[in-house]
């Protein structure tokens, strides 16, 4: 790749002071007004030998002289305001943030950890798409790895990709307040692991986003994952009868019994049903008393059975009956059964036979959108995903065979912080999973509006982030957990508007950057169906469109 032009930079000004540790400095030109220049710029500072790609993190306006600030020009001194102005006597400062750096004699090396600084005056300008390629590769070079998620902010038409084999390696998150567009960013992410055979997603979707498609709150068609890849997608659901209303197809509904219900799967409703310390003991007891059938026993008994079950299994009848009434509640669900299991289709294990077949799989929660349903059934299929992903690897570790080795899952878990809390975190399959779970070929996607409620170790293991717009101070410090140069970037991610914009950072990028992302709607759905892996076509643009339109 030959070096680009430093003469196609539009030129910014030039390096004043700086250090290693706490970033460096730019004096901006005159003809620059600070008003074109905002937080999160991707640029470029022109060293002797070395390019040092970083970030704007700060803007400053200062004077040389302090008289001038004493005394400024008053409201109708206009002529004296643009003397000053386009004078050495006030000027503007850029903070810049070096992320990396490449040598210009060897353009073809990948850039490089940065372990100096350029020298004084050396000029600074904003990246061009050249320097963009350099840093973020492109899906031409290799569209089986690299993926682009959007264009940097003030760069329209620049892609930046994301390294899809850096990004399934590590349990991954995308962090934003409501309405910022977090689920349409996370369909948008699935496709291009997807589409190119990087994994299979189980999504547990909690709003009804991404399966099959619906209009956005402008009124246009953002399609579900199953409108683009086809019956390499199959949803399962909650509620057939509201899937059936919305005129939504789905491949199986989901049957959930009693039976397949440990007290473990309990434990992250403690706070949501507000349950008793002695609850989780008490399931325990139960459970191995009665084994499988321990939680159906429990609801069905009443009155003096109770007594007698408090009695046998040596629990506080009192804490039993807590219990029952808090779990009961299940019961009004037409998707819970306490009758026996045995010999009815156990459609739990239907999702990890789809996964086993390279297909994606979409849990459509329906109107059970209350966070006991979500954090019961999320539990169910997480504690079964992490014994059947262990068995896998197991399996192939001893044989050593291709066929033999699982296929990279991805997780998504919406409102996350009610499975990752530093409460429940380290007992719950979902803390386990985000721990322990890579070298068994799962990673997790968290989707989450509230970061500052997930445990600090389940953060620190995120490799990638994706983070919208955040208010509160706390969810900020959060989503920055573990990444260097922290301070700098609280100050991007103030700057980003709250819709479509995010700072991009972590495993699967070289360096941090702000985006402006993909717009998810059906060009872009048409364009990701043109192809798929090993150059299977899923379905004509044209059908889809038909489709689509029949549906609506």
């Amino acid at each position: 790749m030959q070096a680009p032009d430093s003469t196609r930079r539009r030129r910014l000004g030039v390096l004043t002071r700086g250090s290693l540790a706490g970033g460096i400095e730019a004096k901006l030109d005159a003809e620059r007004p600070i008003e074109s220049v905002r937080a999160g710029t991707f640029c470029v500072v022109e060293g002797a030998t070395l390019d040092f790609f970083a970030l704007i993190t700060d803007l400053e306006i200062d004077a040389a002289n302090e008289g001038i600030l004493l005394h400024p020009p008053g409201p109708d001194d206009d002529l004296l305001r643009r003397v000053l102005q386009s004078a050495s006597a006030t000027y503007a400062k850029a903070s810049l943030r070096p992320q990396l750096v490449l040598d210009r004699q060897r353009p073809d090396a990948d850039p490089q950890t940065v372990k100096t600084i350029p020298s004084h005056f050396s000029n600074v300008g904003e990246a061009t798409e050249e320097d963009v390629a350099r840093v973020f590769k492109s899906e031409a070079t290799d569209p089986s790895r690299y993926f682009e998620v959007g264009d940097p902010v003030g760069m329209e038409g620049v892609p930046v990709c994301l390294d899809l084999q850096r990004f399934v390696e590590r349990s991954n998150a995308v962090f934003g307040k409501t309405g910022t567009g977090k689920s349409f960013l996370t369909r948008l992410l699935l496709a291009g692991a997807m589409k190119a055979g990087r994994g299979v997603a189980l999504v547990f979707d909690m709003h009804g986003e991404y399966g099959s498609g619906r209009r956005n709150e402008e009124g246009a068609f953002a399609p579900g994952l199953a409108d683009v890849f086809g019956s390499q997608v199959q949803v399962f659901t909650l509620d057939p009868a509201t899937m059936r209303q919305r005129n939504q197809s789905f491949d199986a509904a989901i049957e959930l019994y009693a039976d397949q219900i440990e007290p473990a799967d309990i434990l992250p409703l403690q706070k949501t049903l507000d349950l008793n310390r002695t609850a989780a003991e008490s399931a325990e007891l139960m459970r191995r008393t009665y084994k499988s059938r321990w939680l159906a026993t429990l609801i069905d008994a009443s009155g003096e059975r109770l007594k007698e079950i408090a009695d046998e299994i040596g629990a506080n009848e009192n804490s039993l009956l807590a219990l029952r009434r808090k779990l009961s509640r299940f019961t009004r669900h037409e998707f819970f059964h306490t009758d026996r299991m045995d010999g009815k289709e156990d459609r739990i294990e239907q999702i990890f036979e789809a996964l086993d077949k390279g297909k994606s799989v979409v849990l459509d929660f329906g109107r059970y959108r209350t966070r006991e349903v979500y954090l019961l059934v999320a539990n169910v299929l997480a504690r079964r995903l992490r014994q059947i992903y262990e068995e896998k690897v197991n399996r192939y570790e001893a044989s050593q065979k291709a066929e033999d080795e699982p296929r990279q899952l991805l997780v998504v878990v919406e409102e996350a912080h009610h499975f990752l809390s530093p409460e429940v975190a380290g007992e719950t399959p979902f803390g386990k999973i985000a721990r322990e779970m890579r070298k068994f070929y799962v990673s997790l996607l968290i989707v989450d509006q509230r970061p500052s409620g997930i445990d600090e170790e389940v953060l620190s293991q995120i490799g990638t982030k994706f983070v919208a717009q955040l208010s509160d101070e706390k969810d900020i410090a959060a989503a920055l957990v573990g990444t260097p140069g922290a301070s700098g970037l609280r100050q991007i991610l103030a700057s980003l508007d709250s819709k479509q914009q995010v700072l991009l950072l972590g495993h699967a990028v070289p360096m941090p950057i702000t985006l402006r992302t993909r717009t998810w709607d059906m060009d872009l759905a048409k364009t990701l169906r043109e192809g798929m892996p090993g150059g299977e076509v899923v379905g004509s643009a044209h059908e889809m469109q038909a489709s689509l339109t029949e549906l609506f």
